[in-house]
């Protein structure tokens, strides 16, 4: 049989996901616009960067960028997600216990690993799951445990197709349509909720984050994310078109060399919909959860360049925490600015102090040069000889702090019960039936990879 590229299948899903949730949200249409106006501009200013991008095979990928983000109920969930998103080689990535900021889930992003993978589409999927131990109101997690008891989001066809692809290690491109098409419908908007009007207040005083998880029949996509190569453009954009923006940009300030990730969104939407009541007939509510993002990414920090920012990050927090409505917007950022000048700014000191994942791959010069001279030289002096060049490795992940930034001011965090901070890895990685993939491992090996590629098209390895 003839099976379709596994990352053809995840091109199929981002690009039917993002035309599902323009038609649902149409200002994530108007992101769009701008984003991609900006990364023209950006391009057209930057030869520099235009040509690192083609260097690197990262180009392409620009506009098929997305991320998406949607929130489980229970394990049983999690662990068919994870069978899900197998099919289109996307594994689970990461471990974020958001509790460290009062809320009560805990996360993974699944993706793409493989190098060649991640350039055709990298498209990723933030996935969190309710923890209803972080819930201290006993009401609220019998409503919680009720309704999701009471709720199945995959089909039949969904869970025959995915057990199709395990035994046939893939589908055919029909299949892969067909497939598809029936997993789009669990991430579609429900505007029908599972609870009543009166539960779903409970579910919204304990945190609103419940209230989305455990309202309705399905975990909606809650936002997709293009990727800008100027989040301060298009901060700057939103109001100009109309669309109210979060006060403060997530992650690190702006820098000549980026790192990690910056993201920032729109104010999430306020939604009719309608509550069962006891006569079988329905009533009006509102409901505020999707929204629109943008993100930046920058470069992927080693462990010791991550200790360094999460240092820093932490500095910035004891002094000053942005409130959600934005009032200390400008005091937030001239203190992230002021303390973030103590990480290193630039990418070849990044290099030497080992902060920052590269790519590597041979000059022209390194290419015509005989295998005599280069054996002459170690991995630094062919780099200084200009046989050998680097290029930063793109961040691929997510930063929990900023999550949790994007989630409170979008949902209104600080009107519900602060939680306590309590990781559990352990339990989510039983939930989801595998351990999940460190990061840094598989960025040394992408940089490792990419290393000795290099010295094999140079003939001296």
């Amino acid at each position: 049989m003839n099976f379709i590229d596994k990352s053809d299948i995840r091109t199929l899903f981002s690009r039917a996901m993002s035309t599902m949730y323009r038609s649902e949200v149409p200002k994530y249409g108007t992101l769009l616009e701008m984003v991609d106006e900006v990364n023209k501009s950006t391009l057209t200013h930057d030869p520099a960067l235009k040509q690192l991008l083609s260097e690197t095979d990262n180009l392409s990928r620009i506009s098929e960028e997305r991320h998406g983000a949607i929130r489980l109920g229970k394990p049983e969930e999690l662990h068919t997600m994870r069978r899900l998103f197998a099919v289109m080689d996307m594994h689970p990535v990461g471990y974020y216990d958001l509790s460290i900021a009062h809320m009560p889930v805990h996360s993974v992003g699944f993706r793409p690993i493989d190098h060649d993978a991640l350039k055709k589409n990298p498209f990723r999927i933030f996935t969190s799951l309710l923890r209803v131990d972080l819930i201290s109101d006993p009401t609220v997690q019998k409503i919680v445990n009720r309704a999701m008891a009471s709720r199945h989001i995959f089909s039949n066809n969904t869970m025959a197709l995915i057990v199709l692809s395990e035994k046939q290690n893939g589908l055919t491109e029909q299949q892969a349509k067909e497939f598809v098409n029936e997993i789009i419908e669990i991430f579609r908007w429900h505007d029908k909720a599972i609870v009543t009007l009166p539960d779903y207040h409970l579910l919204t005083s304990a945190h609103p984050l419940a209230a989305d998880i455990a309202s309705f029949n399905g975990p909606h996509i809650n936002h997709l994310t293009p990727r800008t190569l100027d989040i301060d453009r298009v901060q700057a954009m939103m109001p100009e078109r109309n669309i109210n923006p979060k006060a403060v940009i997530e992650g690190p300030p702006k820098r000549h060399a980026p790192i990690l990730l910056r993201q920032t969104s729109f104010k999430a939407l306020e939604e009719p919909v309608f509550f069962p009541t006891s006569g079988g007939q329905y009533e009006p509510g509102m409901h505020r959860a999707r929204f629109g993002e943008i993100e930046q990414r920058g470069i992927a920090l080693t462990e010791a360049g991550r200790k360094l920012y999460d240092i820093l990050t932490e500095k910035v927090r004891q002094k000053i925490v942005p409130t959600v409505d934005g009032s200390n917007a400008k005091e937030y950022n001239d203190t992230l600015k002021k303390i973030f000048l103590d990480f290193p700014d630039s990418v070849n000191i990044l290099r030497e102090k080992q902060f920052i994942y590269l790519e590597y791959y041979p000059t022209q010069k390194g290419l015509d040069a005989s295998t005599d001279v280069l054996k002459k030289h170690n991995i630094d002096s062919l780099i200084i000889e200009n046989f050998i060049s680097y290029a930063p490795m793109t961040y691929e992940d997510f930063l929990p702090v900023s999550a949790a930034g994007i989630f409170s001011s979008n949902l209104g965090e600080k009107e519900s019960e602060r939680i306590k901070t309590h990781s559990d890895q352990p339990e989510f990685e039983k939930a989801l039936g595998r351990k999940t993939l460190d990061p840094f491992v598989l960025y040394a090996k992408q940089q490792q990879d990419s290393l000795l590629k290099t010295l094999k098209r140079l003939k001296i390895q």
